[in-house]
C-alpha cells in the first residue's frame, strides 16, 4: 500500500502533506532528528538520532515502490528514485529520471563554487502560491495523474 514519507526536518508543507493524503486515505510518517522533533496529528512520526544524513538514510531504507516522499534533499530524491519512489519538492516540483542529474549537478557546481569562496543566491523568499502548487502536485500523484502536474519552477537547495 502506498505511503508518504516526509523528510520532515525543516519542511514547511508538513500541514498540507497530512491533509492531502488524508482526502486519499494514505498514510503519512514524519522522519526528523532530535533537533527538528515534532509530532502532528494525522502523522506517525519518527525521530533518529542527531547525525549527517541520518533522517535521509532511514527513509531510503523505508521506501518502496511507489510510495511517495517530500524532501528538498536532491541527493536523497535521487536514492528514492533508484527504489522507485516518487519524490517532490515543498514547491510542488517533482523530481524524476529526465531532471535529476541536472538538479545534482547543478547542486555539485554551486558546492565549488562556494568551497572557492564565492557566493550563490539564495532561495527566494517562500510566497504561498508555493503551497497551493505543493498541494495539487501531492493531489495529482496520489490520483494518478502526475504527467499532468503543473509545470517545474527551478529553485535552488
Amino acid at each position: 500500500m502506498m505511503k508518504i514519507l516526509v523528510d520532515a526536518d525543516g519542511c514547511p508543507v508538513v500541514a498540507e502533506t497530512i491533509g492531502t493524503a488524508g482526502r486519499h486515505g494514505v498514510s503519512v510518517t514524519l522522519l526528523c532528528d532530535t533537533a527538528h522533533e515534532m509530532h502532528r496529528d494525522g502523522a506517525e512520526t519518527v525521530i533518529v538520532s542527531k547525525g549527517a544524513d541520518a533522517v535521509d538514510f532511514l527513509l531510503v531504507n523505508r521506501v518502496s515502490p511507489g510510495d511517495i516522499v517530500v524532501t528538498q534533499d536532491y541527493g536523497l530524491a535521487a536514492m528514492v528514485l533508484a527504489k522507485g519512489g516518487r519524490p517532490i519538492d515543498q514547491n510542488g516540483r517533482l523530481y524524476t529520471e529526465d531532471n535529476i542529474d541536472s538538479l545534482l549537478m547543478s547542486r555539485y557546481v554551486s558546492k565549488k563554487v562556494r568551497d572557492a569562496g564565492g557566493r550563490m543566491k539564495g532561495p527566494k523568499k517562500r510566497r504561498p502560491e508555493a503551497n497551493l502548487r505543493f498541494e495539487r502536485n501531492l493531489d495529482a500523484l496520489l490520483s494518478g495523474f502526475a504527467e499532468e502536474a503543473a509545470p517545474e519552477e527551478r529553485n535552488e537547495e
